[in-house]
């Protein structure tokens, strides 16, 4: 088992990591009926993956004729969405071959950010993952408590509606990042801390905006933005520690939801098993209890300086006992945690590593990675983003 820790980056701009090797995610042959749609989102996923190249090597990427592969970089082409880059260098004979790419500076998407519980935030991102524009919005009213309710709704609104008339460039779609359990069909079924049942958040926000909008689970956008825009393997599950937790869960390169859509909900979870095992279900034995960024911020304060590590590594050792039939069961290559650095880095990420080399067998972890997320705070805007991009051009 391996444990790396990464900080956060400052650069403004993320986007293909030319040293990871991942096999494309769409099956290269498709049925008569559905080709035309599915090779050309072969052919975006290419260009998403690898970068630059020429019409020659998306053919031999894809499998697909050099014929077919030219009629649709002409259609992408004409479509806005991809462009021609000049001339390949080469040192062969003959005439050098026009390197295309995804037209990455031409389309933007406007992600939000709902995941804080005292501020919403936005920003403007084009698909060189440049952020054009921020915006934030506080979620306070004149009394210091939490807008909630039509209220919270509302000011989503008017972040995305701020953010959509300052971009100059035509927008892919809009991409929502929200806590609680999202449907396929973007109704938050719940979201306590915003006293939101059943909100159609989807709907409202293409109706007010006129964008495009896909909605989802702040920790499943997160993981999302990990697996595109990081350099993970191809099945992880993202902690995220925050006002509450939750994890994302990545199988295969593909996002697993949960029947129910709440697969992730590791914070609603029972660890204190110090009660005995007929215990009953009691939220404050729950993994949040000791996790959250609220909790352990309180009980950090209550401690003291000189049992910090004593606090954290209660709280890495709850999250270790969550992991362990997840990283058994799953036989996963990775787990990344997301959350402030001073929290989650060291003794944190320490005492869950101990505790999942300790209890699970060692052929199923000897490889595992765990690592801190390296996008920082911009993590669920950069999910929002990645969720729009595989939602409007089926690339991820």
């Amino acid at each position: 088992m391996k444990h790396v820790t990464t900080r956060p980056e400052d650069a403004t701009e993320w986007g293909i990591n030319p040293r990871r090797a991942r096999t494309l995610r769409v099956a290269p042959k498709a049925t008569p009926g559905d080709a035309k749609v599915h090779n050309r989102t072969l052919v975006l996923q290419t260009l998403f993956i690898s970068g630059p190249l020429s019409r020659a090597d998306i053919a031999r990427a894809t499998e697909l004729t050099k014929v077919t592969i030219s009629g649709l970089v002409a259609e992408l082409i004409a479509e806005g969405l991809v462009q021609e880059l000049g001339q390949q260098e080469s040192h062969r004979p003959g005439k050098p071959a026009i390197l295309v790419d995804l037209a990455r500076s031409s389309h933007a998407v406007v992600a939000l950010d709902l995941s804080d519980d005292q501020v919403l935030r936005g920003a403007v991102i084009d698909l060189a993952g440049r952020t054009l524009a921020r915006a934030e919005t506080p979620r306070l009213d004149a009394d210091g408590s939490a807008v909630t309710g039509e209220a919270a709704c509302e000011l989503v609104v008017e972040l995305a509606l701020t953010l959509r008339d300052r971009c100059e460039i035509p927008i892919l779609g809009l991409g929502v990042g929200t806590p609680g359990v999202v449907d396929d069909e973007g109704v938050v079924r719940v979201a306590p801390n915003f006293g939101w049942e059943s909100l159609p958040l989807r709907e409202i926000l293409t109706e007010r905006t006129g964008l495009a909008t896909t909605v989802g689970n702040d920790a499943n956008v997160a993981a999302l933005a990990e697996y595109s825009f990081g350099d993970t393997s191809e099945d992880f599950v993202l902690v995220r520690i925050g006002y509450g937790v939750g994890a994302g869960l990545i199988l295969g390169g593909r996002s697993v939801p949960g029947s129910q859509f709440a697969s992730g909900e590791i914070g609603q979870v029972m660890v204190g098993t110090d009660l005995g095992i007929d215990a009953p279900y009691a939220r404050d034995q729950v993994l949040e209890h000791w996790l959250s960024v609220p909790t352990l911020t309180r009980a950090l304060a209550d401690a003291g300086p000189e049992n910090r590590d004593e606090v954290l590594r209660a709280a890495g050792n709850r999250l270790g006992v969550a992991l362990t039939a997840v990283v058994g069961m799953l036989n996963l290559a990775e787990i990344v945690l997301a959350g402030p650095p001073e929290l989650v880095e060291g003794t944190l990420a320490d005492a869950a590593f101990e505790i999942l080399t300790r209890r699970t067998m060692p052929t199923s972890h000897d490889a595992l990675v765990i690592r801190t997320s390296s996008h920082g705070e911009d993590l669920i805007l950069r999910g929002a983003t990645a969720v729009v991009i595989k939602e409007r051009l089926g690339v991820s």
